[in-house]
């Protein structure tokens, strides 16, 4: 099943159901929002389920994705980890900073009342904070009890969203060395337009993880294209590490952290500051900057074959007023 939230006016907007291909959405029934539908999950699907059926025979109207919200604009809660040691390793080494302990995953609090449509141009205050995107995949929750283990934490991912994490690489080590963690460093995250059960995924949903290349373009030009599935840790172990001392409320976001694997000077990477550690690694200093007011980042993942899953995240940054 695919689903999206459109503007309705509101700030939660009108949760829909979207075909396979994308092309039509129909509002779902009797539920209004995502948050809505997270917190009664096993009451309103079947219903939805329906629904998508219907639409995949070609009912519905025009899905026009440009009106599409973030699929769930605004969280209780949004948990960013980083589960792609390659990435995590070569920052470590451009860096020179102490080894992180293998073993546990390692994970972030991060704003969560505000989730960016995929299309809207994302205001931003200076060029000089060094403005990168992270390209990421994420998981939205039901009710994940206190305790959880990474086996029955499966059963708690209802949906897969892809996910621009803007960072603020210029401010990022100023918060880093507080000691308290990050709060200017990271702004408002964009979700691409369709949030999709597992099960949409078939074969490339395994072992809790996405196992599809995603797509990444910088003012038109292919930035990089990392594969999803090389994760240390797996979303049901993201899940059971968030919940082992707090209960996860539905609707919890959780996500997987810049999509990295060990070629990365082959396929390319998810974010500006993997090219620039390369860059300084191989050639003594970093070569490309970071983004301008002005520039376009796109992403996105589709099937091996080049079908729709979640739309493109698709945006330019601005400055803000």
């Amino acid at each position: 099943m695919k689903l999206a939230t459109l503007d309705n006016g509101t700030t939660d907007g009108r949760l829909h159901v979207v075909s396979r291909d994308l092309s039509r959405a129909a509002p779902a029934e009797g539920v209004e929002t995502m948050q809505a539908l997270m917190e009664n999950w096993s009451t309103h699907a079947p219903q939805l389920e329906a629904q998508y059926a219907a639409l995949n025979e070609g009912e519905g109207q025009t899905f026009d994705i440009d009106k599409a919200l973030a699929p769930l604009p605004r969280a209780w809660q949004w948990l960013d980890g980083s589960a792609y040691e390659s990435h995590g390793d070569l920052m470590q080494k451009v860096f020179k900073m102490d080894p992180v302990p293998k073993g546990r995953p390692l994970m972030y609090q991060g704003m969560s009342h505000e989730f960016l449509p995929a299309t809207a141009d994302v205001p931003l205050p200076s060029e000089e904070d060094g403005i990168d995107f992270e390209g990421e995949f994420g998981v939205i929750c039901d009710a994940v009890p206190m305790g959880t283990d990474t086996k029955s934490a499966m059963s708690h991912i209802r949906l897969i969203v892809q996910i621009n994490d803007w960072s603020l690489r210029a401010v990022a080590p100023v918060e880093m060395k507080t000691g308290f963690g990050w709060v200017q460093a990271k702004p408002a995250c964009s979700v691409a337009p369709v949030a999709v059960t597992p099960d949409e995924l078939e074969g490339a949903w395994r072992d809790g993880r996405v196992d599809l290349p995603l797509i990444v373009n910088w003012n038109g030009k292919h930035f990089g294209a990392a594969e999803g599935y090389h994760m240390t840790f797996g979303f049901h172990d993201l899940i059971a590490h968030a919940a082992r001392t707090r209960n996860l409320v539905a609707g919890t976001i959780i996500g997987s952290g810049t999509v990295s694997n060990e070629n990365f000077r082959e396929i390319g990477s998810s974010c500006i500051a993997e090219r620039r550690g390369i860059e300084i690694l191989d050639n003594g200093a970093p070569e490309t900057s970071y983004m301008s007011f002005g520039d376009r980042v796109r992403m996105e993942c589709t099937t091996r074959d080049g079908a729709p899953i979640f739309g493109a995240i698709d945006q330019k940054v601005i400055a803000s007023t």
